[in-house]
């Protein structure tokens, strides 16, 4: 396969251009490396230039936060920087982590505690999570003399046995008895898809158990 050897590069690439490319060889010892733009895809182009951008947002909150502390960027990324990286595997996932958990996400990653408030005052700032929502009805009586009770517990108990993801939320309101609304709020679909699926699987049960009657209807949206 022959290469094609570029004598000057501002004949493919303007001044400033960001690009992705695939390195193909290092030579130390003359002190070139050799790249292709050809021999990287458009997928892997585009997660590059992902990773690229959201590297430059975490660095310049860090930039930020650290001349707040009268430290350097260097000290940012000593202090904060790394520490994210090496617990998260991504400086900005720690910090959009941060953004969904608060301080915990920081220190558990062993963030020095001076650098805490500030870093929080400009991740929420910046890192606005999205948030989907599920939702469906529920439809459930009781004929029992203690119906009412038994129809909270069906609520309630299988609630307490799901294991909840940090960043979803689940919301059960009366929309006129016996029909009840059932939401999950998460940042993630398949999560939120998880829980209400084991949410209204523990309702069921509960409700077979006690001799409730149980429906449960999906709703678009």
């Amino acid at each position: 396969m022959s290469s094609k050897w570029v004598k000057d590069i501002r004949d493919f690439l303007r001044e400033g251009q960001k690009v992705v490319v695939k390195v193909i060889r290092v030579d130390r010892r003359r002190g070139h490396v050799d790249v292709s733009l050809k021999r990287v895809n458009v997928t892997e182009q585009r997660r590059k230039m992902l990773e690229f951008k959201r590297a430059q947002r975490a660095e310049k909150m860090l930039e930020i936060v650290a001349k707040k502390l009268g430290k350097t960027l260097d000290e940012a990324y000593d202090e904060v920087g790394w520490k994210l990286e090496d617990y998260y595997g991504e400086i900005f996932y720690g910090m959009e982590e941060a953004a969904y958990r608060g301080e915990d996400a920081l220190r558990e990653a062993g963030v020095p505690e001076e650098w805490i408030p500030p870093l929080m005052e400009e991740i929420r700032k910046h890192i606005k999570i999205k948030k989907v929502k599920i939702r469906g009805i529920v439809t459930l009586m009781s004929t029992a003399p203690d119906g009412i009770e038994r129809i909270k517990s069906a609520f309630l108990k299988p609630l307490k046995k799901i294991d909840m993801p940090a960043d979803t939320k689940v919301r059960v309101y009366t929309i006129g008895a016996p029909r009840y609304r059932v939401e999950v709020i998460s940042t993630d679909y398949k999560k939120a898809e998880r829980v209400l699926a084991e949410y209204i699987k523990g309702i069921q049960k509960y409700a077979n158990h006690y001799k409730m009657i149980f429906a449960f209807t999906r709703e678009k949206g």
